[in-house]
C-alpha cells in the first residue's frame, strides 16, 4: 500500500498548486516585472512591455489579497473538479486519415486539431498532466487526451496563442517539434520556443493583423484582450493574439485567451463572416472579466464576428478558477438556445464537420 503522504508535503503541494494558478492572476494586477526583451517595431509594444488597445482595469491590492486569500487558504467551492470520469472518445490515426477535409476535433480544454486542406493543424498543445511549470502541483487535467502525441500526423502548424502554461507547454512543444513543420506564434512566444531547443527555422512569428498562407491555409494573427507571463517577473513581454484561419472553402475564429473587447466586431468586419468560432468560456471570474469572458460575453463575441456556429472552448478539462467544471458549458448552451444561437459541444476527441456542426448533445449532463 503506497505512503500516505505527509501533512507538510500535502501543504507544499496545495502552495505550489495555488501559485500556479494566482501567478497569473498576481500578473494581471500588475504586480509583476516588465518585458526584458523589446519589440520596437510593434505597436503593441510600449514602455512597459506589450498592451492591449484597451487597458484591463487592474486588480487592487485588497482584491488581489482576497484572491490569494481564496486560493490558499479559503479553498474552492465543491463542484469545480468532476466527481466521475467525463466522457472522452479515444481516436486513431487511421480514423484521422478516414476523416474527411473540414473536420475538426476537441483533444481538451483550448486545443483543437484540424484537418484542412488534406492536412493537420493544431492549436495550443497541450498534453501534460498538469499545466503548471512542474508536473508533482498544479492544475491536473480532468481527463487523458483522446490521442497520445506519438500516434498524431505530421502537423503542418502548431498555432499558439499566447504563453500560460495551460496553453503553451515545454514538454509537449519538445515532443511536437519532430513533427511539426513551421510554429505560428505571437511576437514574443516563438523566442521561447526557440530558447526551448525548436529550430529557428520551424518558427515564425506574427504581429497582430500580420498574415501567412502554409500548404494552401492562410493564417491571421489578430488582437485579443488578455496578458501574457510564465512568471513573477515577465509580464507582458510576449505578445498574445487570437487568429483566423481560411481556405478557400471556410473560415474559422480561434479566439486564444482574452476578455470581450470591440475588437472582435472590427475582426468580424475585416475578416468575417466566419462558418464557425472557437471560443473561449471557461475559467472566468468577474475579478478578471477583463481577461476572460463571462460566457454572456463570449456569445456576444460570437455575433460581432459574424459566426454561424460556435464551439466553446477553454474548459473541461483544467480547474482554473471558482465555478463548476460544467458552469461554462451549460451556461453558454442555455443562453445560445434563448438567442437561437448555433452550438456545437462536441464530446472531447469525437468528429466535429466544421461547417456542418450539428448532433451534438449536452454531453456534461450524464443524461
Amino acid at each position: 500500500m503506497p505512503k500516505a503522504p505527509s501533512p507538510r508535503r500535502k501543504r507544499l503541494k496545495r502552495l505550489a498548486a495555488a501559485a500556479c494558478v494566482s501567478a497569473g492572476a498576481v500578473a494581471y494586477a500588475g504586480t509583476s516585472g516588465c518585458s526584458t526583451l523589446s519589440y520596437p517595431q510593434s505597436p503593441q509594444f510600449g514602455e512597459d512591455g506589450f498592451q492591449n488597445e484597451r487597458k484591463p482595469r487592474p486588480l487592487g491590492w485588497r482584491e488581489t489579497s482576497k484572491l490569494w486569500w481564496d486560493f490558499l487558504v479559503g479553498g474552492k467551492p465543491a463542484g469545480t473538479v468532476p466527481s466521475t470520469a467525463i466522457p472522452v472518445q479515444a481516436l486513431t490515426r487511421a480514423q484521422l486519415d478516414e476523416a474527411p477535409d473540414g473536420t475538426l476535433y476537441r483533444l481538451g480544454h483550448s486545443t483543437v486539431l484540424l484537418k484542412l486542406e488534406g492536412r493537420y493543424w493544431l492549436t495550443d498543445p497541450v498534453f501534460s498532466e498538469r499545466a503548471s511549470p512542474v508536473q508533482w502541483a498544479g492544475p491536473k487535467r480532468f481527463h487523458t487526451p483522446p490521442i497520445a502525441i506519438d500516434d498524431l500526423p505530421v502537423l503542418s502548424a502548431v498555432v499558439l496563442s499566447h504563453d500560460h502554461y495551460d496553453h503553451l507547454d515545454r514538454d509537449t512543444v519538445r515532443a511536437l517539434a519532430e513533427k511539426t513543420e513551421i510554429f505560428l506564434t505571437p511576437l514574443g512566444v516563438g523566442d521561447r520556443l526557440i530558447r526551448w531547443g525548436v529550430p529557428r527555422d520551424k518558427v515564425r512569428q506574427l504581429d497582430w493583423w500580420e498574415d501567412v498562407q502554409v500548404q494552401g491555409v492562410h493564417f491571421t494573427a489578430t488582437p485579443s484582450q488578455h496578458f501574457s507571463g510564465r512568471g513573477l517577473f515577465d509580464r507582458n513581454a510576449t505578445l498574445w493574439a487570437s487568429w483566423v484561419i481560411r481556405t478557400d472553402d471556410l473560415k474559422v475564429f480561434f479566439s486564444g485567451d482574452t476578455g470581450y473587447f470591440d475588437g472582435f466586431r472590427t475582426i468580424g468586419e475585416r475578416l468575417g463572416p466566419f462558418d464557425l468560432t472557437l471560443l473561449e468560456c471557461g475559467a472566468y471570474d468577474r475579478r478578471w472579466q477583463d481577461v476572460h469572458m463571462l460566457p454572456s460575453q463570449t456569445l456576444q463575441a460570437h455575433r460581432d464576428l459574424g459566426g454561424k456556429w460556435m464551439v466553446p472552448i477553454h474548459n473541461s478539462t483544467f480547474d482554473l478558477a471558482f465555478h463548476g467544471w460544467s458552469e461554462p458549458m451549460e451556461t453558454l448552451y442555455t443562453l445560445s438556445q434563448q438567442a437561437g444561437v448555433d452550438i456545437a459541444t462536441p464530446v472531447i476527441g469525437t468528429p466535429l464537420a466544421i461547417t456542418r456542426p450539428d448532433g451534438t448533445q449536452p454531453w456534461w449532463r450524464g443524461e
